[in-house]
This record gives structure tokens, C-alpha cells and sequence, in this order.
């Protein structure tokens, strides 16, 4: 694949360009539909998931897709929210998920054979990145672990548009006790809660205390998303 292609699709300025690079690029694998799709999970009482999607999507089948009641039992949907390994789906995978009759709601808009391919992002963010075709894929292997391996790198490329353009980098709107952010970045460089409190003359049990307030201000559930929370918003 030409590394343009790639380069399209990063360095888009907008979500107009961002879409056409992506359909640019499925096209060259011979993919007439692709979508992108950010899931965001949002934690906490009655908290939502929010979704971003850009494509080429029918607008016939836009109008099946306002029932979310599909999207919960696609199969495809759901195995790529907990899958790191791409995804290769037709009649028969939908028929062995007992979702067939999805299969023959989707066909005559042109979804009867893709690939699609899931990639984690910072803050509880998720990439979903599919292309699809009527025809078969290529029986050859090598033909098809390269179409795979393509799509593959260009979901790298393309998290990091999507995170720019549905997701930019905000001032910080959460502020942290000064105790806090000395936690949080004695944490980002690797110390234990044992080091921190020993370095800032607190207990451990104190150092622990503190970290939990920081999971609730920041909306996350680990020191490692904590920090990766913090230096998106610019605290750290």
C-alpha cells in the first residue's frame, strides 16, 4: 500500500478529509464500504457510550441502524469491543453466531463479506475499523494476510485522526490538589505507592487514599490510565 494512503488518512485535517482518505484507501484494497467507528465508554451512574462514526455508509441502511437492538446482537460488533486480532466475517460467520438473519438484512446493501479490525485507545476509547464487499475475499493466503496486515496499519494511523478530531486535546477542566498531581507524577515515572510515600514523607495507606480520589476526578480505574488521563488533559 502506498505509504501516501497512510499519511492521508493521520494527517487529516477534518472529518470530510479524514472520510474520503479512508475510502480512498478501501477502495484500493477493492472494498466499495468502510466505516470508522470510536466507541467511548463512559463510566459511573447512568453514564452512556457515546459513538463517532465516519464512512460511506448507505443512507438506506443508516435508517436500519437507528435500532440500536441490531448493532447489541451483531456479532461482529461485539467480538471487536473485546478482540486485539483482526476479524474476517460472511454469511457463514453470522449463521455460526446465530445472527443469520442479520446477515440477510445487511447483504443487499453490500455487507456480505469484510474485515474489520478493533484498537484500544487512552480514556476508555475504542477504534472500530471495518471494510466491506459482496465478493469473496482472496482464497490465496498471501493476498489476504497482506489486505489484513494493510488494514491493520491503517487502523494505527487512523486512531490517531480519530482521537484529534472526535476527541481533541482540551484544557484542563479538572483540577487536582497540589498533593495530587506530586502523586500522579512521581506514578508516571514508575514509582510504587511505597517510593511515593517515602519520597513525599506519607504513608503508603495515604499515597493509596490519594490515587483513589484521583481514579473519581479523573474517571478512570488504574494508575496507568490515570497518568494517560492526566497528560491528555494537559495536567501533567
Amino acid at each position: 500500500m502506498n505509504l501516501q494512503r497512510y499519511e492521508q488518512v493521520s494527517q487529516a485535517a477534518d472529518l470530510t478529509s479524514f472520510r474520503q482518505g479512508l475510502i480512498d484507501f478501501a477502495n484500493d484494497l477493492d472494498f466499495g464500504l468502510v466505516v470508522g467507528l470510536m466507541v467511548v465508554e463512559h463510566r459511573g451512574p447512568g453514564a452512556k457510550t457515546e459513538y463517532h462514526a465516519v464512512g460511506n455508509t448507505p443512507e438506506a441502511f443508516l435508517e436500519i441502524q437507528k435500532d440500536n437492538s441490531y448493532a447489541k446482537r451483531d456479532p461482529v460488533h461485539q467480538r471487536l469491543m473485546n478482540l486485539t486480532k483482526p476479524l474476517i466475517y460472511d454469511q457463514a460467520f453470522y449463521v455460526e453466531a446465530g445472527a443469520g438473519e442479520l446477515w440477510e438484512m445487511y447483504a443487499p446493501y453490500g455487507y456480505r463479506t469484510g474485515v474489520a479490525v478493533g484498537v484500544q485507545m487512552p480514556g476508555y476509547r475504542r477504534l472500530l475499523l471495518g471494510v466491506d464487499r459482496e465478493d469473496p475475499l482472496p482464497k490465496d493466503p498471501i493476498k489476504l494476510n497482506r489486505m489484513i496486515a494493510d488494514l491493520q496499519l491503517l487502523a494505527v494511523h487512523a486512531q490517531d485522526a480519530a482521537g484529534r478530531l472526535w476527541a481533541p486535546k482540551k484544557q484542563a477542566l479538572v483540577e487536582l490538589p497540589s498533593r495530587q498531581l506530586e502523586i500522579l507524577k512521581l506514578t508516571m515515572e514508575g514509582k510504587s505507592a511505597w517510593v511515593v510515600g517515602s519520597l513525599l514523607g506519607i504513608s503508603e495507606n495515604t499515597v493509596n487514599y490519594h490515587m483513589k480520589q484521583l481514579f473519581k476526578s479523573l474517571d478512570v480505574s488504574t494508575k496507568h490510565q490515570a497518568v494517560l488521563k492526566a497528560m491528555e488533559l494537559g495536567i501533567i
